[in-house]
């Protein structure tokens, strides 16, 4: 394992933030708006930052587009801490994206889960080795959302030798439990997919670190979270946790289509304008939402 590699290993305990996508007034990308919510997010002590993510919008975004938004997060970045790069659709652009991730200088790739309706399970582990080979050495990092795959599937991603980290994002810790002992000689990164809120359980079976869209708005937050959980204090944790569960139930409405909409607007409120959310995702925000959540930010400062 190399240097940079071990330090990687070793952030994916930390926090992965995943960075929204700005657009400016005509829909159309406005990279330099990110700026402010990377420096934010590094300050605060934010361990790794995802470009291209799910609060990127990135099922909403051209490959051009996801291309171009890599390159900047990491010139915003500036190797201050590791970058992921997210990849996925079809194979070819998995591929054609994963290149690009490598050129921009992406610390690893997040493969996201495939979203094609005929979705083979051994196709997915073609799939990640197609894209693994396409990086040219550049580490992975699962995104698994769906365990349904099964455990012999799960274990044979989990050994492709580029693979270094597993974004856990079902909430099935039990199944987590299994998965982790099944390839545990590998010492993988075991990350909660699923945010603060699903970090004290995913902890309690021996996941470390978690994802997180607040760190857009409020890194300091997430940071004290982890810190409380790094330490095993999971109650300070809960109530730091139990703070921002407003915020969090406003993002799954709309059957977790306002997830990225509820970031963008309380980033608006924040005098942080990041643009609107794309469709399908809601927005505007319905009135009552849009009210709820300006006392919360209101609240914040």
């Amino acid at each position: 394992m190399t240097e940079s590699t071990t330090s990687l290993r070793t952030a994916l305990d930390g926090i992965s933030g995943i960075l929204v996508t700005p657009f400016d007034d005509s829909d159309q990308l406005a990279p330099d708006r990110l700026a402010p919510v990377v420096d934010r997010a590094i300050e605060a002590g934010v361990h790794v930052l995802v470009a291209n993510g799910n609060t990127s919008e990135f099922f909403g975004l051209t490959m051009a587009e996801a291309e171009r938004m890599v390159h900047a997060a990491a010139e915003h970045v500036r190797g201050r801490v590791p970058l992921l790069g997210g990849v996925g659709r079809s194979v070819h652009d998995a591929c054609a994206l994963a290149r690009a991730s490598r050129k921009a200088g992406a610390a690893a790739l997040m493969v996201h889960q495939l979203t094609d309706p005929f979705v083979a399970p051994s196709g997915v582990v073609t799939y990640v080795r197609r894209i693994a080979d396409a990086a040219d050495g550049l580490p992975v990092v699962l995104y698994l959302r769906d365990d349904a795959i099964g455990l012999p599937v799960i274990e044979a991603l989990c050994r492709i030798p580029q693979v270094v980290g597993v974004k856990w994002a079902s909430p099935t810790p039990l199944r987590l439990v299994q998965a982790m002992a099944q390839v545990a000689d590998r010492g993988l990164a075991w990350v909660c997919g699923l945010a603060e809120p699903w970090a004290p359980p995913m902890y309690a079976v021996g996941a470390r670190g978690f994802t997180s869209g607040l760190i857009n708005v409020r890194p300091d937050l997430s940071v004290r979270i982890h810190a409380a959980l790094a330490k095993g204090d999971y109650s300070p944790a809960m109530e730091l946790i139990a703070g921002i569960a407003s915020f969090e139930e406003l993002r799954t409405h709309e059957r977790n289509g306002s997830n990225v909409s509820v970031v963008k607007a309380a980033l608006r409120f924040a005098g942080q304008d990041c643009g609107a959310a794309r469709p399908p995702s809601t927005w505007p925000l319905p009135e009552a939402d849009l009210a709820q959540l300006q006392r919360l930010v209101s609240g914040w400062k």
